[in-house]
């Protein structure tokens, strides 16, 4: 069913988290590069993503979106590249890659919005303080090699992207830890492929 995948995307998006995740797979695939308020809010797309945003692929007839689900989805369709642990071994699997999906994304998203979370209210939201968040994500890394144990998972490519695009944009602070993970995670022929395919679309900026 490989022949029938397709990667809805955008280079300058979450898409390259997915697009890591194919090349991780060696799976074959077809691409369709979406644009912002056109395309991607279009008729055609909105039938596969309700949302009008990428990434999204279609496996068969099966549709998945959000990064975290796509990367859980194709380390399963695609078993023979070894991107997830035994069924009875993913606990720290599902744990940190949901976790950086929740709780880290959601704390890093209301810091770079100058969101305050009142220390009096912050049993209201899931993460608690950003400080809780890299100081959990932080003793997760030091745990490893790889977030889920001795082995690379999809869990390291969702995760591994987050730290990566966190230090790489100031969101995250610069731990010598978290350093130390992403440049490991992605040091890894198809994080290159994905980077140089993603890095091909992208427009020059402007003059």
């Amino acid at each position: 069913m490989a022949q029938n995948l397709m990667f809805y995307t955008n280079p300058m998006s979450r898409g390259r988290i997915v697009r890591w995740m194919l090349e991780e797979t060696g799976a074959d695939y077809a691409e369709t590069v979406l644009d912002y308020g056109t395309t991607m809010k279009g008729a055609d797309y909105l039938a596969i993503n309700p949302m009008g945003k990428v990434p999204a692929i279609r496996h068969g007839d099966q549709v998945i979106t959000e990064c975290a689900a796509i990367c859980a989805y194709l380390a399963d369709a695609f078993p023979e590249a070894g991107l997830a642990p035994a069924l009875d071994r993913r606990g720290a699997y599902y744990r940190w890659m949901f976790f950086a999906a929740g709780p880290l994304e959601a704390a890093v998203t209301n810091q770079a919005l100058q969101v305050q979370v009142p220390a009096d209210k912050q049993g209201f939201v899931g993460y608690g303080s950003m400080a809780a968040v890299l100081d959990a994500l932080s003793g997760a890394v030091k745990a490893g090699p790889y977030i889920a144990g001795d082995r690379f998972s999809a869990a390291d490519v969702y995760v591994g992207a987050q730290v990566g695009w966190g230090l790489q944009f100031g969101t995250i602070e610069k731990r010598p830890e978290f350093a130390d993970y992403a440049h490991r995670v992605m040091d890894r022929d198809a994080w290159r492929r994905a980077t140089e395919k993603d890095d091909a679309l992208t427009p020059p900026p402007a003059a």
